[in-house]
């Protein structure tokens, strides 16, 4: 009996672990969600006008959305797509970045050229800053120490304190610097120049650049070369740097600072996103509306998924 009970467990089918990806449609005033597992695209919840930037709270309960043209930032439960309420972000926030924590939240306001600081708990605007023109990059230090603003017009990263709200110090980089990352022993801040085709490593301690590097593809002219999204993984073995219109994501050693691989995806390649066991990364394609999952032990493509209208942010959840 006992080994027909053990036979009859070997025959049944593993259960794969859930996993969901959210991509805010810029243009289709949602959030689309889909199983990257399968490959297909679950379903399309509106979400308000113009969603731009998405997180998750570090626990995964909450899904926080810029929602840019109604000038707030939306909660709901990443479960139900319930609504939680509302944080006062700010005139026409883009990006925003969570401290480690989740009970921060900090918003660039590219109208105003501030950051605005909330207290997620008391869903209450707690500081304003003062940093460059057009603020849209923004990241938060693991170690909480920082948070660097870039402003695109200004060319410049901003180093403010966690805890006095000031900004202690200003890097100049390379033009359109658009977004940024730290390394996970936050020694390390990358940040992408559009303009300049560049990635840029800042040495954080002494907030001085290590390394410069020009984005190349070969058949590709330099002005299609516009680097965005950025992203590194947990162990700081590599990085990757969504190439814009070049269609294509550099697999960047992040050691020797080499482009190792260049992963031809959709059209317009935005932003980037890991699982959550980092096995996989996803890619939002503006302009052919839809995501690329790359298995990152292969690094290879392997599926596009239609989500809708210009997906923009993305984020997954286990």
């Amino acid at each position: 009996m006992i080994k027909k009970l053990i036979l009859l467990m070997l025959l049944l089918p593993v259960a794969v672990p859930a996993e969901t990806v959210f991509v805010t449609l810029e243009k289709d005033n949602a959030v689309a969600l889909v199983d990257p597992l399968k490959g297909t695209l679950t379903k399309t919840v509106p979400v308000g006008l113009r969603p731009r930037g998405i997180a998750l709270s570090p626990d995964h309960r909450i899904l926080y959305v810029a929602v840019s043209d109604e000038h707030t930032i939306k909660m709901m439960d990443s479960a139900s797509l319930d609504s939680l309420g509302t944080l006062p972000s700010g005139d026409d926030p883009e990006t925003f970045a969570l401290n480690p924590k989740g009970d921060r939240l900090y918003v660039s306001n590219e109208d105003d050229s501030t950051v605005t600081v909330i207290d997620i708990a008391k869903k209450k605007a707690i500081a304003s800053i003062a940093v460059g023109v057009e603020p849209e990059g923004i990241a938060v230090s693991p170690d909480n120490r920082w948070v660097v603003s870039a402003s695109e017009t200004t060319n410049m990263v901003h180093w403010i304190d966690t805890q006095t709200h000031t900004v202690i110090d200003n890097t100049l980089v390379d033009p359109r610097p658009r977004a940024l990352t730290f390394s996970g022993d936050s020694s390390q801040l990358w940040v992408t120049s559009e303009m300049a085709g560049s990635l840029t490593v800042i040495d954080v301690k002494t907030r001085k650049i290590i390394q410069n590097i020009k984005l190349a593809v070969p058949g590709v002219t330099s002005d299609k070369i516009q680097p965005v999204g950025v992203i590194l993984d947990r162990q700081g073995d590599y990085g990757y740097v969504a190439l814009g219109p070049a269609n294509r994501v550099a697999v960047i050693n992040a050691k020797t600072f080499a482009t190792e691989k260049l992963l031809l995806v959709g059209s317009r390649v935005w932003n980037l996103a890991f699982s959550p066991d980092q096995k996989r990364l996803y890619t939002t394609n503006g302009a052919s509306n839809d995501i690329s999952i790359i298995d990152l032990e292969s690094l290879r493509v392997t599926k596009s998924v239609a989500v809708g209208l210009y997906p923009w942010g993305i984020a997954a959840k286990p």
